[in-house]
């Protein structure tokens, strides 16, 4: 299902509300923190585990990511079905960095429920066409053009394909787009945003930040917002949820799974595998099983 609105939350979650306050909240990046951007999957099985026991006791789990709903809805929300997720957990996703977003829904039959977007955030669908005929004329052996986005323009890695031949075709790819955009006057409202596995072509509005403020839209229209929260991520980009999180008064901690870029200065506790060279998913599953601990 898919509407498009701004702010709105569907009417059955607003008839459909806890009094309880929950112990705590999760906010993560999906690929690197839950899903293993080797396999794009949900790899290690106690992550999933983990995050049912969180959820199915009342506590939010969103997913504040760049990928599509179809992704959430296709590889993670399986992943926690298989896990025994409780049709009625408060699960979110806030998806393409807050172009669009849903609520897990147990009326639903793949508890998906409505895709809602924001239209001010779409790319021109013009130079989507572009992008798609690129990749596909000189791309192809090494990306692909995600057809499951709604909002912004994504280009993806192959999977198995060799991550070096990627880098240097990916830097190709970003000149070429940033060009067309310049030349069509489209660098004032949108972005190129590369990351290890894909370039996300974005409204200069989105961002985690928007995703942390939509994720604490669709949980207060259910009932009590936790005072703390984890958040969790692999690029810097990803430390604006924190941020944002942490502006707005509440106590939060960061995970960052990939510190390679270094670990800025926070006014909030920042988190990392004890050992270095354990990163994204791994150093995920090593936190887990503490929150899901706090969580009961």
């Amino acid at each position: 299902m898919l509407e498009q609105a701004v702010g709105h939350v569907p009417r059955r979650w607003k008839d459909r509300r806890v009094s309880e306050t929950p112990r705590l909240g999760l906010l993560l990046d999906v690929d690197g923190p839950i899903a293993s951007p080797i396999t794009r999957t949900v790899a290690i099985p106690s992550i999933a585990d983990d995050l049912v026991a969180i959820a199915n006791a009342g506590n939010p789990v969103v997913f504040n990511t760049g990928r599509s709903d179809a992704f959430i809805r296709d590889v993670v929300i399986p992943a926690l079905v298989d896990a025994g997720l409780d049709a009625s957990a408060p699960v979110h996703a806030i998806c393409e960095k807050g172009g669009s977003w849903f609520s897990l829904d147990p009326a639903a039959a793949d508890l998906t429920g409505t895709v809602q977007t924001d239209p001010r955030l779409q790319t021109p669908a013009a130079f989507g066409d572009f992008v798609r005929t690129v990749v596909a004329e000189r791309y192809s052996d090494l990306m692909f053009f995600d057809e499951t986005k709604l909002t912004m323009i994504s280009v993806e890695q192959n999977v198995g394909s060799d991550d070096a031949a990627y880098r240097e075709a990916q830097a190709r790819f970003d000149a070429e787009a940033l060009a067309c955009m310049e030349q069509h006057g489209l660098t004032a409202d949108f972005r190129i945003d590369p990351t290890i596995i894909s370039t996300d072509i974005e409204h200069r509005d989105t961002g985690k930040d928007l995703g942390a403020r939509r994720a604490l839209e669709l949980i207060s229209a259910r009932g009590p917002l936790p005072r703390r929260w984890y958040t969790a991520g692999d690029s810097r980009s990803d430390y604006a949820m924190a941020d944002a999180l942490h502006e707005l008064g509440y106590d939060v901690e960061h995970l960052d799974v990939r510190p390679l870029d270094g670990v800025p200065a926070t006014p909030y506790p920042v988190l990392r595998a004890a050992d270095d060279a354990v990163i994204h998913d791994a150093a995920t599953a090593g936190f887990l099983s503490t929150w899901r601990a706090a969580a009961r």
